[in-house]
């Protein structure tokens, strides 16, 4: 029994990192390069960042790209992208066509407070140092004009189409004062979380 459980928790975990934690494949790159990829959370994302032609924003896992170049044309700011999968890297600059870089959350290689503003869409679910990865945020952001907005999965939704089983096994789920409470430890201030819908959190906040 403890070899059949591994194997059905190494195939869980394959599958995860196949379709949503670390995309690869055919399947993935249709998936997120899709002209509509995560569009049910741009309109809450923008409007809590209130972006311009004189912001640089900082979009972390950020997939295929296209809420970047959607940012970037609706907005006029100047975007940037990162992501942990050099496929979704790969992606992402053909798609949106601003810069895109390969790293992790919570070790952005980027310079202190050089953008004013970071989204997260989606990504966040699946951080395994949730405080750690809102810390760089922080760190990143210009620490007078920054705005951060993430976009996430509410419990409610565990077992429903937007987290389904096996993989919700592997998400993170906060209520609305963990994922506020997540934000204050980071160091952040001016904290919020509010409901989009039912399913998905919003957490906006100034470093």
């Amino acid at each position: 029994m403890p070899l059949l459980h591994a194997i059905r928790e190494w195939r869980i975990d394959r599958m995860t990192d196949r379709v949503a934690r670390r995309p690869h494949g055919r399947q993935a790159r249709e998936t997120y390069g899709a002209d509509d990829a995560h569009s049910f959370a741009w309109e809450s994302v923008l409007a809590a960042l209130k972006l311009g032609p004189d912001d640089r924003l900082l979009d972390v896992g950020c997939g295929g790209g296209v809420f970047l170049r959607h940012a970037a044309e609706e907005t006029g700011c100047t975007a940037t992208g990162l992501d942990h999968s050099r496929e979704m890297v790969r992606l992402a600059r053909r798609t949106s066509g601003v810069e895109v870089v390969h790293g992790e959350a919570d070790q952005l290689p980027f310079a202190d407070g050089g953008f004013t503003a970071v989204s997260c869409l989606v990504a966040f679910f699946f951080f395994p140092d949730p405080v750690g990865a809102l810390r760089e945020m922080r760190r990143v952001l210009d620490p007078a004009r920054g705005r951060l907005a993430v976009f996430t999965t509410a419990p409610e939704a565990k077992g429903t189409e937007a987290a389904p089983y096996p993989l919700a096994t592997r998400g993170h789920f906060y209520s609305d004062e963990e994922l506020a409470r997540i934000g204050r430890v980071a160091g952040f201030s001016a904290v919020e979380v509010v409901r989009t819908d039912e399913w998905a959190q919003l957490l906006a906040a100034q470093p």
